[in-house]
């Protein structure tokens, strides 16, 4: 069977999910890639709109947020399930929830490593190189409504596949 067919996406919420979605994210920044504890947790992790992944009946293996002011982060997917197309099926929902909410454009702060995968998402770098928690960084933008050239819509990214932070 498909390792990517055995994999659920829901939205959650980060009071009642918010074990799971630490799970992924300490796994996968903090351990994996050494950001500081007190760098990873903040307060737009309560106001934000979160996408679980899970495999199985409980396992959960990816994530993602949307903050109110539009940008995506902290998407995350555990390094056993990366390339299975989990990563870009979390941005699918994360980008579908921006265009529900009316946003016009999205943007996040890609790691530099990362850059190709968003870019083959329709994100477009803008401005210089940075670091953040120790990690060199881009910020990418991608329209979604109208203005930005993009009239398919709330579902206009559902053929895109691929995996991502």
């Amino acid at each position: 069977m498909d390792r990517a067919a055995a994999i659920a996406l829901r939205p959650a919420r980060w009071p009642e999910d918010r074990a799971a979605l630490e799970f992924v994210r300490r796994r996968v920044f903090v351990e994996e890639q050494g950001v500081p504890e007190s760098e990873e947790w903040d307060t737009e992790d309560a106001r934000s709109w979160h996408v679980l992944a899970v495999a199985g009946i409980r396992e959960p293996v990816g994530t993602g947020r949307l903050e109110a002011g539009g940008k995506i982060g902290r998407v995350a997917v555990l390094q056993a399930w990366r390339g299975t197309g989990i990563g870009g099926e979390i941005m699918r929902r994360l980008v579908n929830q921006a265009t529900v909410l009316g946003f016009e454009s999205v943007y996040l702060h890609a790691q530099t490593a990362a850059g190709g995968f968003y870019r083959r998402l329709g994100f477009r770098a803008e401005g210089p190189i940075f670091d953040e928690v120790g990690i060199p960084h881009v910020r990418m933008r991608m329209g979604i409504g109208p203005r930005d050239g993009n009239s398919a819509g709330r579902h206009g990214n559902e053929e895109r596949h691929h995996d991502a932070r």
